[in-house]
């Protein structure tokens, strides 16, 4: 494994940190992930030594006011900078490795970036992968939604802790994960804003979605409840879509205690839309994808 770090230009030229993981030999196919709110790109190390053995390189960012990116803590000016962060970051790999099959992969608050982008830019996706995605009911205090909306136009970056409750993300022993110093708590009042506008136009818009989609989510989730997910998907018509609930896992799913069900079941989805099961697929991906730009390469 090749473990790569380094920086992007994102939006209003903020340079975003990334990582990535390659595997030893050929890239079968790129997997960009996309985090939640708080969180930051090191949060998926299962996934990624799970899927590197297989042959997929690994891609993540962290967002802006997330993790080692800067910016404040949870804020955005508007929600165009978080989707032309990303349509940077995957076109800068995309331009470094023609003809590979590329998956995007969204968490809770990425979840809302991914649809959004595969909504606008489809033509780019083999897929789109949504774990306890962030559309629906998502469970924040009513008080500082409310607030989050006035103050909107009046004081944007007015920030605050979200009251979302850490021991609902994981259990057990991974628990410990929670006290990541890279989290953090906070949410301004635009983001706020933005991310409710967002999510009301990717939930009236779910039927004009043209890409293989999967759905994951927990019934045991109490940060983005399921009913969000299972309507999301009822109103996606495109034929190519699947769905998996998972029975008392906590929000970050991948990570919890079942993760290896969880890896296992986007495995068998990611194979079967590689392999060309489903017609008009593209071959396999048989060159190494170079980095980005500013990086640190560790074997």
């Amino acid at each position: 494994m090749t473990h790569i770090e380094g920086t992007f230009t994102g939006a209003g030229g903020l340079e975003l940190y990334y990582q990535s993981w390659q595997p030893e030999g050929e890239v079968r196919a790129v997997i960009a992930i996309v985090h939640g709110f708080g969180a930051h790109s090191g949060l998926f190390m299962d996934a990624a030594q799970h899927l590197l053995p297989l042959g997929y390189a690994i891609y993540a960012f962290d967002l802006r006011g997330h993790g080692r990116s800067p910016g404040q803590r949870g804020h955005i000016n508007s929600w165009a900078e978080l989707r032309e962060d990303l349509h940077t970051f995957l076109t800068r790999i995309q331009e470094r490795g023609p003809g590979c099959a590329y998956f995007l992969w969204g968490h809770s608050l990425g979840a809302a970036i991914v649809v959004d982008y595969a909504l606008r830019f489809p033509q780019s996706l083999q897929g789109v992968i949504l774990t306890a995605p962030a559309l629906g009911k998502v469970n924040l205090p009513l008080l500082k939604v409310a607030l989050g909306r006035m103050l909107s136009q009046l004081w944007p970056n007015f920030s605050l802790k979200v009251g979302l409750d850490k021991g609902t993300n994981l259990r057990g022993p991974n628990l410990i994960a929670t006290q990541d110093p890279l989290r953090h708590e906070y949410g301004s009042a635009r983001l706020a804003a933005e991310f409710f506008a967002t999510e009301k136009w990717v939930t009236t818009h779910a039927c004009e979605l043209q890409v293989p989609l999967l759905i994951m989510y927990s019934s045991g989730d109490k940060i983005t409840p399921p009913e969000g997910s299972v309507a999301f998907f009822q109103k996606v018509t495109f034929p190519d879509k699947e769905s998996y609930e998972y029975a008392g896992d906590y929000h970050d799913f991948h990570a919890d205690i079942n993760y290896q069900k969880v890896l296992v079941d986007l495995e068998n989805w990611l194979e079967k839309h590689l392999d060309g099961d489903i017609d008009n697929q593209p071959s396999r991906c048989l060159i190494k994808i170079p980095t980005l730009h500013t990086e640190t390469i560790t074997h």
